[in-house]
C-alpha cells in the first residue's frame, strides 16, 4: 500500500510533531490576581451591576470586576448584542447604559393568569379597566 503525497506528508508531520508538549490555553477563562474568573461568569455580574445601576463608567466596572477597561469594551461590545445597552461617550457622564425599559428577571403573568385577567377585565369600566390594561401590559409575557 503506498501513500498519497498528502497523506505521506501528514504522516511525517504527525511523526515529527508528536513529542512536542502543547500548552491549551482555556480562552473562556482569565487569570487575574491569581483568581480565574470565567467569561460568561464576568459578562453576567456586568449585566447584573448594570441592571441594578442603570449606568456607570467603564473604569469602575473594571476596578470593581478585577479586569483591564479594554476587556470591559470587549465585553460590552460583545453583549450588545443580545442586551440594549448605550455606550455614551465623553469624560464627564460617558460611560455605559442600561436601557430604561430594561430589567432583567422582572416578573411575569403565566398565559393562565394573562388569561383570568382578560376575563375579569371584560365587566370593568373606567379606573378600573385601565388598570388591569396597565397591568397586563407591563407584566404580561
Amino acid at each position: 500500500m503506498r501513500l498519497t503525497t498528502t497523506e505521506n506528508f501528514s504522516k511525517k508531520f504527525l511523526i515529527r510533531t508528536w513529542p512536542v508538549r502543547f500548552t491549551l490555553y482555556d480562552s473562556a477563562m482569565e487569570v487575574k490576581g491569581g483568581e480565574s474568573v470565567r467569561i460568561n461568569d464576568r459578562q453576567k455580574q456586568l449585566i447584573d451591576l448594570l441592571c441594578q445601576r442603570r449606568s456607570d463608567t467603564v473604569q469602575n466596572l473594571a476596578t470593581e470586576l478585577g479586569v483591564s477597561e479594554r476587556t470591559i469594551r470587549r465585553d460590552i461590545e460583545e453583549l450588545t448584542l443580545t442586551y440594549p445597552l448605550e455606550t455614551v461617550r465623553g469624560r464627564y457622564g460617558g460611560g455605559v447604559r442600561m436601557a430604561d425599559w430594561y430589567f432583567q428577571d422582572r416578573p411575569k403573568l403565566s398565559p393562565k393568569q394573562t388569561a383570568l385577567l382578560n376575563r375579569l377585565a371584560v365587566g370593568l369600566h373606567g379606573e378600573d379597566l385601565d388598570e388591569i390594561n396597565q397591568i397586563l401590559a407591563r407584566f404580561a409575557s
